[in-house]
């Protein structure tokens, strides 16, 4: 049985064709000097349509649009791509912050990413390196589903005294489909790579929010993880505390820098609706449907108290609460419902103490095992800054009152870093806590108070 002929796949180390459309020729010229070391073959068009002449005439591997151009915008011409070459990668470059054309461009063209104007060259070079990336591995792919196809084809007209030549067929074809389930599960990867980005972009807006969408989706996925939830619930629950903000693009910067209770009654009243304005934006992707019911829900109430709904009980689904309470709980510490910011403890205090009310005890009792185990693994100790020693060790990132980072985990405090620690603390105000190393020699003689246990 011979083997059969392989789709010819390009060279690993092809350079590649790529095709920028905007309608500003000096950003085309920029585009064309910043990729020219690179060795890529590089197309220009002034025009969505020029840019379709062009493809159908080439050979392009990824198309990086602008959204804003006459008679023919981004999402048209993507579009287009999208239904002529489907397989071209295709990316959106805007200056405009515009999450409705961004949403179009998504659902009609299927971007693969989103660029910002202007851009840093470094992130450009590495989203134009990973596009091609993307279009390299495609390919590949083909090239290795035809030879399974093929190779299947010819094992089904085997005959039976080939039993030998079967199995080394056989296991030539798991290979295959390994490596195919790898790749599968890379760009899964990458999506959810793409939701983390997205979040970290609209934290942007937010004094000292670098993180916390990805903190509270975290924190939800390890409480979804205890509850022992299907594979897929975790990952909604956790696409949701990336995503669960989204809605908050409309609200206006005093709005967002601000502490719930500091809200007048119709900020607070335009503030809850956020969690609508997100299922809106997240519900066009079908990809995304899940999520958007989750983020609907972030404010519903175990008692059925809540918003928008006044779901209750069994009605309320788990991981909406476990959503709401990872939320809850990352903004009570970060001092966002309350001019005074709380400590972490006294937040968990809080959150016990809504078990019932707003959500249920079982979920209540995941969040504190949560805690539980990352104390246990951490080894840390939380105290005041005013009980900080010389010799300690930080044993996590050490954080200002407004969300800016002090000091990096696994610093030794010297005598002049404590100084000036309490010098800032009397300098801006409030409270300080920080995580020390239990194990530490001195920790335990000179920590002023063991944390509580969560029972």
């Amino acid at each position: 049985m011979e083997t059969p002929s392989l789709p010819l796949a390009p060279p690993a180390d092809s350079p590649g064709c790529v095709l920028f459309v905007d309608d500003e020729a000096p950003i085309l010229s920029a585009v064309r000097r910043l990729l020219r070391p690179l060795g890529h073959r590089v197309l220009l068009a002034e025009s969505g349509a020029a840019a379709l002449e062009l493809l159908a005439a080439e050979e392009v591997d990824l198309v990086v649009s602008d959204m804003r151009m006459p008679h023919m915008d981004g999402a048209q011409f993507l579009e287009q791509v999208r239904q002529r070459w489907p397989r071209v990668q295709r990316m959106l470059l805007t200056g405009y912050a515009d999450i409705g054309s961004t949403i179009a461009a998504i659902n009609r063209g299927e971007i693969h990413r989103y660029i910002a104007k202007p851009w840093d060259d470094q992130d450009l070079l590495l989203a134009v390196r990973e596009g091609l990336s993307r279009r390299r591995l495609e390919q590949e792919n083909q090239r290795l589903t035809a030879l399974t196809q093929a190779q299947n084809a010819e094992l089904a007209k085997a005959n039976a005294d080939l039993e030998a030549r079967v199995k080394a067929r056989t296991a030539e074809i798991e290979q295959v489909n390994g490596m195919l389930e790898q790749a599968y599960a890379q760009l899964e990867d990458n999506f959810l790579l793409s939701m983390d980005v997205f979040a970290g972009l609209l934290e942007l807006r937010q004094v000292g929010a670098a993180g916390y969408s990805r903190q509270v989706a975290t924190l939800a996925r390890s409480i979804a993880e205890t509850l022992k939830l299907p594979a897929r619930d975790v990952q909604d629950v956790y696409v949701a505390g990336l995503l669960h903000e989204i809605g908050k693009i409309s609200l206006p910067d005093g709005m967002l820098n601000k502490p719930f209770s500091a809200l007048t009654s119709e900020e607070q009243v335009r503030y809850r609706r956020h969690a609508l304005a997100a299922e809106s934006a997240l519900m066009p992707l079908a990809s995304l449907q899940r999520v958007a019911r989750l983020v609907r829900m972030q404010q519903e109430r175990f008692d059925g108290n809540g918003f928008p709904d006044g779901l209750a009980g069994d009605d309320l689904p788990m991981t909406a609460q476990i959503l709401a309470l990872a939320s809850e709980f990352r903004a009570l510490a970060e001092g966002r419902l309350s001019v005074r910011r709380p400590t972490e403890k006294e937040a968990v205090q809080v959150i016990v103490g809504l078990a019932g009310s707003h959500f249920s005890h079982a979920v209540v009792q995941a969040f504190k095992d949560v805690l539980a185990r990352e104390a246990a693994r951490n080894n840390d100790r939380l105290i005041e800054a005013s009980a900080l020693r010389v010799g300690m060790v930080l044993a996590r990132d050490l954080l200002s009152p407004k969300g800016s980072l002090l000091l990096a985990a696994g610093f030794r405090f010297d005598p002049r870093v404590v100084r000036q620690i309490h010098e800032f603390i009397r300098r801006e105000g409030g409270k300080l806590t920080l995580y020390v190393r239990a194990d530490e020699p001195g920790t335990e003689a000179e920590a002023s108070s063991e944390p509580e246990t969560i029972a």
